[in-house]
């Protein structure tokens, strides 16, 4: 059978295309390339470039293609631009997954991944780690928006013959430790991308926003998973529902936080480079702090993450970070770069 990964071409999905193919799987990926890399993707996936909501480009991989599983990460994922842009996300995040549900459904697709997030829990109570069963309260049109296609996967599952598992990620970060890919969008906002880059000279600083939490040193804290161990936990939810395993919700990380200014204190060791940081004001959107507990993962899928820590997230992003400036030195070459075994801590 074969696994149709939405997005493959992006951050978290050009990893999980990796994981597939390293584990034997046959796989084709669907992306329209609006922030994903054509590069980026396993030469053995099958690629189509569109839509999700294009029902007669899903109608035609349906029928070249016996899909049994997708795995679903296209969407947007930027919380500030969320905010300012909320009816595109719910377009990008929830219109296109409904389409796409459908179509699924439809074409008598059994399995279903989803990339969910912690930011459907905003901001909790107390300092105990989030469980899948805290109040959910989104803090942003983001965490809605995909709070929203995990209704729509709950009831789908309840009245066709359809399984899901929505795997709400923390903060997903680090790149794949073979140097194969990692993240390349041009403007991204996470932390210790942009930390990364700024590390390494590609931005004249990094802003903290917001420094008067109600934290240990006064910056949000949060959960950081390395993105290889993200997609084991993928391939670990396939496998237990073709088992026959029923649909289900877990949280994605480590179950310690870091707050933003440990985050970029680790950068700096690890890099061995000095870098300005400017202060401003706390985001709309932001949660205070948020860790994960894992048991879920752990118990009900059998996850058993391997690269825990903050240290070896940050070398493999600093690794990848290099490759790209190669890779921009050279002109942009379109081959794959060769893989480099960076080791474990």
């Amino acid at each position: 059978m074969t696994v149709l990964v939405t997005g493959g071409a992006g951050y978290i999905g050009s990893h999980m295309v990796w994981s597939l193919i390293d584990a034997g799987e046959a796989v084709v990926v669907l992306d329209n390339l609006s922030t994903g890399f054509h590069w980026a993707l396993a030469r053995k996936a099958r690629f189509y470039e569109g839509d999700i909501a294009d029902k007669l480009l899903l109608r035609t991989i349906f029928a070249e293609n016996e899909v049994d599983a997708i795995i679903h990460f296209a969407g947007s994922v930027v919380v500030p631009e969320s905010v300012a842009n909320p009816l595109s996300y719910y377009e990008n995040n929830t219109v296109k997954s409904q389409a796409l549900i459908a179509a699924a459904v439809e074409a008598e697709v059994r399995y279903f991944v989803f990339s969910s997030t912690a930011a459907v829990y905003g901001t909790q109570d107390g300092s105990a780690r989030v469980d899948e069963t805290a109040p959910l309260r989104p803090e942003s049109p983001y965490g809605t928006s995909k709070l929203m296609t995990e209704m729509m996967l709950r009831d789908a599952s309840r009245a066709y013959n359809f399984t899901y598992t929505a795997l709400r990620y923390f903060n997903v970060a680090g790149a794949d430790p073979r140097g194969r890919t990692g993240q390349s969008t041009v403007g991204a906002t996470h932390l210790i991308k942009v930390a990364t880059e700024t590390a390494l000279g590609k931005r004249g600083s990094i802003e903290v926003y917001g420094t008067d939490y109600p934290t240990h040193d006064g910056t949000c804290v949060r959960d950081f998973i390395h993105v290889s161990d993200l997609t084991v936990a993928h391939l670990m939810a396939l496998r237990r529902m073709r088992e026959g395993g029923g649909s289900i919700v877990a949280n994605c990380g480590y179950g310690r936080g870091f707050s933003v200014l440990e985050v970029l204190n680790c950068v700096r060791t690890v890099s061995g480079y000095d870098f300005k940081v400017r202060y401003s004001g706390r985001r709309i959107g932001d949660a205070v702090s948020i860790v994960c507990n894992p048991a879920v993962a752990l118990n009900e899928l059998g996850w058993i993450p391997k690269y825990d820590s903050l240290e070896f997230i940050v070398r493999t992003a600093l690794s990848w970070e290099e490759q790209l400036n190669l890779r921009s030195i050279e002109g942009g070459r379109e081959d794959h770069l060769a893989d480099r075994n960076l080791g474990n801590v």
